[in-house]
């Protein structure tokens, strides 16, 4: 048997059981496709990380990969500040920053003043487009044109106001029907800049509580339709979660919090 270990952390949030739960798997050498799907399906939760650490002369320090239950990811903002977390506070990294490489280009985790975690990701460009018909029938109040990401197939879809966006009860078979990742909904803010929720079922998950990678898409437009490159933002979910932005060129910082859960070891054969 193989023993392996496991981390479970709660991101974007001060408070276990707030945020999203994300599985956080330190590997020394990778193991095959199909066992770290099956081993994100085990822990069901929305995202599981696997990282291993790669040789001194690489630019960065550790190769990230993420899983939903059902398929692997390009992005993930709250399993890499989970992984991060994991990083500094139990395998105690030392350095202020650690860089991952990942299927979308290299990325940065570092510590801020206060004990946040700031997220370098990549600003993802957006494209306005027709909603699609199966968004019309599956989200009451949809407007006719929205904005599709090319570069992990989302749909962003803007509704009036905060209460449209916690009210919203989307047909979670209809968006599947899309084909596509998923679909981020998002209004202004009545206490923050702005806010949002994320359903993903083409990646196995109705909803997601607290979306990282969403935000590389969200900031750019609010950044542009506010006039402001510094951003407060909610994702007003269930469990819920506070995230700092900041639009910086091509870049966009995302900082949260985290919450250590639990840790332990998985058996493999």
């Amino acid at each position: 048997m193989k023993t392996l270990p496991i981390y479970q952390v709660d991101a974007f949030t001060s408070q276990v059981f707030g945020g999203n739960p994300a599985a956080v798997m330190p590997l020394e050498e990778w193991l095959p496709d199909d066992t770290m799907q099956k081993l994100a399906l085990e822990n069901n939760l929305s995202e599981a990380a696997f990282l291993v650490p790669l040789s001194d002369e690489a630019e960065e320090d550790f190769h990230i990969r993420w899983f939903t239950p059902g398929i692997e990811v390009p992005l993930c903002g709250h399993a890499t500040l989970a992984s991060a977390w994991v990083l500094f506070n139990k395998l105690g990294w030392k350095k202020e920053q650690i860089r991952l490489q990942s299927k979308s280009g290299s990325l940065g985790v570092k510590q801020t003043d206060d004990g946040w975690l700031e997220l370098d990701f990549p600003n993802l460009g957006f494209e306005e487009r027709p909603t699609p018909g199966l968004i019309l029938e599956a989200l009451e109040g949809a407007p006719e044109t929205s904005y599709f990401v090319p570069k992990d197939t989302n749909y962003l879809v803007v509704l009036r106001d905060e209460a449209a966006v916690k009210a919203a009860q989307p047909d979670s078979r209809k968006l599947k029907e899309l084909g596509n990742l998923g679909v981020i909904i998002t209004a202004p803010g009545n206490d923050s800049d702005f806010v949002s929720r994320y359903f993903a079922p083409g990646g196995g998950i109705d909803e997601d509580p607290v979306t990282g990678s969403i935000h590389s898409v969200l900031v750019p437009y609010w950044a542009e339709q506010l006039g402001k490159n510094t951003l407060l933002a909610k994702q007003v979910s269930a469990r819920g979660g506070v995230l700092r932005c900041e639009l910086k060129g091509d870049r966009v910082a995302i900082a949260g919090q985290a919450a250590f859960y639990m840790e332990g070891s998985v058996q493999l054969p």
